[in-house]
């Protein structure tokens, strides 16, 4: 079904999984995935950078795999299953890649954790070898401006290893 809008432009129903609920959204058909979770549907905790798919805050995972949220229409993830770094925890169980990041200082002012967390996760199901430089590799399209990379690659090695 579509819907018109006082500017002319049309809307096109949408329906979103987003961490296990279904979420019917009416969006103009340009809104990317990143401002449907933040502005339409309130999770705001994946950011919004550099808007243009360099900075990797906006990582989200669809259908499993890890995507630039900002670069990716909210039509084209309809029906498909879209997990946030609100989805991650279980209850109050954090996800052992949230945990392990407290333990091992892998952030510092925040702004990028999400998404960091969210590659982080997502690089677990990923062919990467075993070293730190490996995992600074896999990693490399999060930014962080910080510079807390140490902590990043010891949280990320921590899960791989079992110690989370």
């Amino acid at each position: 079904m579509t819907h018109m809008r006082s500017t002319s432009s049309v809307l096109v129903d949408v329906e979103l999984l987003v961490n296990g609920r279904r979420l019917p959204l009416a969006l103009d058909p340009r809104v990317t995935l990143l401002d449907a979770l933040r502005e339409h549907l309130g999770l705001t905790g994946t950011k919004k950078g550099c808007d243009h798919g360099q900075c990797g805050a906006c990582t989200v995972h669809l259908d499993g795999r890890r995507i630039l949220s900002c670069l990716t229409l909210a039509a084209s993830a309809s029906g498909r299953e879209i997990t946030t770094i609100e989805g991650l925890a279980d209850g109050d169980r954090l996800h052992p890649m949230q945990q392990a990041f407290i333990d091992h200082d892998g952030f510092q002012c925040g702004y990028c954790t999400s998404g960091q967390i969210m590659s982080a996760v997502a690089l677990l199901d990923e062919p990467c070898g075993p070293g730190e430089a490996d995992v600074r590799e896999c990693m490399s399209g999060n930014i962080c401006r910080c510079g807390a990379y140490p902590g990043i690659v010891a949280a990320v090695q921590a899960v791989r290893q079992g110690r989370g």
